[in-house]
């Protein structure tokens, strides 16, 4: 799939790159691409050659937010017109952040606003060392209200606090530091370092991988009781009865390799 502000390619062994193609914008995003981007996302889950998804982009930026020119419509829109747009945008954050599929941000520069909220919605994100971010939005007078839940479970809600308040900048040392990010390479090294995680991803059963991520957001937001450890334990009851877990346990004991692997 194809279009001017997006390219989605998949390689012959279930590697979904998506990439933000406006670089003479800083890949900002509208209505329009994150309309496309969500609609992407969507097809890229429901397709099931697809294993793992890279979130790229082209240019000096990763993205730079809000583009100006939609923020220029949207200071015209009424509270329902404004409302709409911002569920588009927090429709787009929850699609990545809850696809079941593996996702790996790619952030070569310059992550602003929203830009950040992409990265925290990531399930591993890697920076090249140039990057920079930035949650920019009250020097507008505005707040970063859809990003918010993302990037306050990625980095932490004092750190989120003091972000969001001074819409410093900070660096890809710092965006590590605070759990943005997770490895911070050379920018050469970059897509490098993105194939050689997605090929240790596509090692692994896919429907184990969905269910760890369901697991993760289950046990992240519930107390440790009676009823949370029995939801752990059927959860492990399942897997292991099923076709996957069959088959990853007998591929172990066979000394062979799983049917998902492709050699």
């Amino acid at each position: 799939m194809s279009i001017a502000a997006l390219v989605s390619e998949v390689d012959d062994f279930g590697r979904a790159t998506i990439t933000l193609n406006r670089p003479e914008l800083h890949n900002a995003f509208d209505d329009t691409l994150i309309g496309a981007l969500t609609e992407e996302l969507k097809r890229l889950e429901r397709d099931p050659g697809v294993r793992v998804i890279l979130l790229a982009a082209r240019g000096k930026s990763f993205s730079s937010g809000a583009d100006l020119n939609w923020m220029r419509r949207m200071a015209d829109y009424s509270f329902i017109e404004n409302l709409s747009d911002a569920m588009g945008l927090a429709e787009l954050m929850k699609t990545l952040a809850n696809i079941p599929k593996p996702t790996i941000a790619l952030v070569q520069g310059a992550a602003i606003g929203g830009g950040v909220g992409l990265v925290a919605c990531c399930d591993i994100a890697l920076s090249s060392e140039n990057a920079s971010f930035c949650l920019s939005e009250v020097k507008l007078g505005l707040i970063p209200a859809v990003i918010s839940p993302y990037v306050a479970a990625a980095i932490g809600a004092r750190a989120t606090r003091r972000y969001f308040i001074t819409a410093e900048r900070f660096d890809a040392a710092e965006a590590y530091r605070l759990g943005l990010v997770h490895e911070v390479v050379p920018g050469d090294q970059l897509v490098q370092k993105g194939e050689e995680l997605s090929r240790l991803l596509l090692r692994n059963g896919p429907l184990a991988m969905a269910s760890v991520k369901a697991l993760v957001a289950e046990v992240a937001l519930n107390t440790l009781d009676d009823d949370l450890i029995a939801d752990t334990a059927e959860r492990i009851a399942e897997i292991r009865a099923s076709d996957e877990g069959r088959e990853g346990l007998s591929a172990f004991l066979e000394k062979r390799y799983p049917n998902w692997i492709k050699e």
